[in-house]
């Protein structure tokens, strides 16, 4: 069907219909508002509670070290061989960027030993700037 201006016939209006560009539009804002927080976090771990909040660090300078309860090591969400891969990961990015922060997310259950031997390889590479990641404390009073 042709629609027609009020000047002439034979001219016809070009108006272009956006209602089907706003529902595109829309569609995209909720896949990316559901997805985001998906890509957060790749590890399902309990963390302790405590600790305070992060201060504004460049996420640029931080590597995220993941431990799971079993023994696995996660750097950036990448699942590593071995300690020793881990280890030659963590220097070759401190090489690169002499501001490097190491975070370390290991669940509360799993044994201590894990998290001590990252702490071990970062300090004998000279990697001095490090955080332990725990859940906020709860809000509720005793």
């Amino acid at each position: 069907m042709r629609r027609f201006s009020k000047r002439s016939y034979l001219v016809t209006l070009s108006e272009i219909n956006i209602t089907p560009l706003l529902d595109l539009a829309f569609v995209l804002l909720i896949i990316f508002v559901i997805t985001t927080p998906l890509l957060e976090q790749s590890i399902n771990l309990k963390l302790p509670t405590g600790g305070a909040p992060d201060k504004f660090v460049n996420r640029q300078n931080i590597r995220l070290v993941e431990i799971t309860p079993q023994g696995t090591y996660y750097l950036e969400r990448q699942r590593m061989r071995s300690l020793a891969e881990l280890e030659r990961a963590l220097v070759a990015a401190h090489r690169a960027n002499t501001n490097l922060i190491v975070r370390i997310r290991a669940d509360e259950n799993g044994p201590y030993k894990h998290v001590a031997a990252v702490l071990d390889l970062c300090l004998r590479n000279g990697i001095t700037r490090f955080s332990l990641g725990t859940e906020p404390p709860s809000t509720t009073a005793r």
